[in-house]
């Protein structure tokens, strides 16, 4: 069954996500729970394709993404005959862009001007649990089963994983994780720092839409679209001083908006905020 959105203006035809938007909040839900929300090449294309159609809606601040049924996504499905057959592969490669420098840039979420938060209500395996690592706020179910298998699969870990784990929990946990493939809990994720907040597992989409709701409404979209490049951007910045002095320009360049001001009257006055940049006008580089 097709569910239909639309995207900026443009109607679009889902088979395998769900999109609903509330208050500046957009729900993406993976929609394959027969399968585990196993990932195939559609899925795949649809979510690519919706998460950037979002990121180009203004009114779209934050992007939650979460699964339906009892399973965040168990990973890519291995059933696709597409999957692993090099000669079919090839073929969904041209005619849905997924080779592997397009599939770099569609998951490249760290680009994105819109706060994109995880909600992974259950069992988040392989590119399942890589790919909420490019998010850039998880909330998981407690007793979720998580596990970046891909080596008792003998192949190899994605998504940047092995640029990004290392820095969220350390070289120790990181090689552990990807080197194993063990499974682990969403209680233990938290505890290590893979996620921000384990919760019970029917509470986990409501926590993650809670805080989408709130960055939408109280925080100035241009500014959380500065705060999420400057933190990945600086992952990269060896010069402290280099990412001060750049930092400090972008400091002075929002206190002349009117955001600014906006933000300040709104507080003494006790009422919601109306902000008045978008997450696009935002600087991408050193706005002097």
């Amino acid at each position: 069954m097709l569910a239909q959105v639309n995207l900026g203006g443009v109607k679009t035809e889902f088979e395998t996500i769900l999109v609903d938007v509330d208050r500046g909040v957009a729900t993406v839900t993976l929609n394959r729970p027969e399968m585990k929300n196993a990932m195939n090449l559609l899925m795949e294309q649809e979510l690519h394709t919706a998460m950037w159609g979002l990121e180009a809606d203004d009114d779209v601040r934050v992007i939650v993404v979460t699964g339906a049924g009892d399973a965040f996504c168990s990973g890519f499905d291995i059933s696709d005959p597409a999957a692993f057959g090099a000669d079919m592969h090839t073929q969904h490669d041209k005619e849905l862009g997924t080779d592997s420098d397009s599939v770099s840039e569609r998951v490249a979420y760290w680009r994105m001007a819109t706060p994109v938060v995880g909600a992974i209500n259950g069992a988040a395996i392989g590119a399942g649990l890589t790919v909420p690592m490019l998010y850039d706020v998880r909330f998981a179910a407690t007793d979720a089963k998580l596990s970046f298998r891909f080596t008792r699969l003998g192949i190899l870990p994605d998504a940047a994983s092995h640029w990004l784990l290392p820095r969220m929990i350390g070289v120790p946990r990181a090689m552990e994780l990807l080197m194993t493939g063990r499974t682990f809990s969403g209680a233990e994720a938290a505890e290590m720092g893979l996620v921000n907040q384990a919760v019970p597992k029917d509470e986990v989409l409501a926590a993650a839409q809670e805080f989408a709701h709130d960055l939408a409404t109280n925080c100035a979209p241009a500014s959380l679209a500065m705060v999420k490049r400057l933190v990945n951007r600086f992952l990269a910045e060896p010069d402290i001083s280099a990412a001060m002095a750049l930092e400090t320009k972008l400091v002075w360049w929002s206190g002349e908006q009117p955001d600014a001001m906006e933000g300040v009257m709104a507080w003494m006055q006790r009422r919601a905020p109306e902000w008045k940049l978008s997450k696009h006008d935002a600087p991408t580089e050193d706005p002097a």
